[in-house]
C-alpha cells in the first residue's frame, strides 16, 4: 500500500516538474529530466544519507512514472496549466504523502525518530530544490513563500510521533499525510508565509 502512496507522490510531483520545463521552454528532454528530479530526487538524497542504493536507481515505477508525467504535460499542457489550481493541491497531496513515507522509511531502517523526520524533511523537498536549481530560479525552499517545509515538518513528526505508539503501515502514513496536506492546502488558501519570508518574492 505504502508504495502505491509513493508512486502517486511521484506523478503529481513529475508535473510540477515537467511544467517548471514548459515555462523555461526546454524541450522534451528536458522536461523530463526536471521531472524525475523533482519526483525523485527527495528520494535518492534519503537513500543516500541511509546508505542504501537509491529506489530511483533499481525500481522501473520510479523513471517510468516521471515519463509518463512529461509525456502528459508535453501533449497538453495548456490544459494542464489552465488546471494548475488543481495541480497545486495535487503537489501538496504529494509533500504529505512524500514526508509521510520518506520518514517510515527510515524508521523502518533503525534511525532514530529525529534523524528520521530529517530525512523526511529532505525526502518531500528535496526534489523541488533540485528542480529549480537545475531550471535557474531560486529554490523555493529557500523563500518558502508558503511555508514549503513547515507541513512536510509537521506530517514527519507525526509520524515519528505514531510509529513510537506503534502505530505503522499505510493508516500512519495517510494520517500524517493528510496532516501535513490539510497545513499545506491552508497556508496556500490564506497566504501563510514563514517568518523569515516575509517581504521576499520568487527571484524567477
Amino acid at each position: 500500500m505504502t508504495w502505491v502512496l509513493d508512486l502517486v507522490g511521484i506523478f503529481v510531483f513529475a508535473i510540477s516538474g515537467a511544467l517548471a520545463g514548459v515555462h523555461t521552454r526546454l524541450d522534451v528532454v528536458g522536461m523530463a529530466v526536471l521531472a524525475f528530479f523533482t519526483a525523485v530526487g527527495g528520494g535518492i538524497l534519503r537513500d543516500v544519507f541511509l546508505g542504501v542504493q537509491p529506489a530511483a536507481l533499481h525500481d522501473a515505477g520510479y523513471v517510468l512514472v516521471p515519463l509518463l508525467a512529461s509525456a502528459v504535460v508535453f501533449f497538453w499542457h495548456p490544459v494542464v496549466e489552465r488546471g494548475m489550481p488543481s495541480i497545486l493541491i495535487f503537489d501538496a497531496a504529494g509533500l504529505g504523502l512524500f514526508c509521510a513515507t520518506g520518514t517510515e522509511k527510515a524508521l523502518l531502517f533503525g534511525l532514530s525518530p529525529l534523524h528520521a523526520i530529517f530525512l523526511g524533511v529532505v525526502t518531500a523537498v528535496g526534489g523541488g530544490v533540485l528542480r529549480d536549481m537545475l531550471s535557474g530560479r531560486r529554490p523555493t525552499l529557500l523563500y518558502d513563500r508558503q511555508l514549503y517545509a513547515v507541513p512536510a515538518l509537521l506530517g514527519a513528526t507525526v509520524l515519528a510521533g505514531l510509529f513510537e505508539f506503534g502505530v505503522r503501515g499505510p493508516f500512519a502514513v495517510l494520517s500524517a499525510a493528510v496532516l501535513a496536506f490539510s497545513f499545506r492546502f491552508l497556508a496556500m488558501r490564506r497566504g501563510w508565509r514563514a517568518p523569515l519570508a516575509r517581504g521576499v518574492t520568487d527571484s524567477s
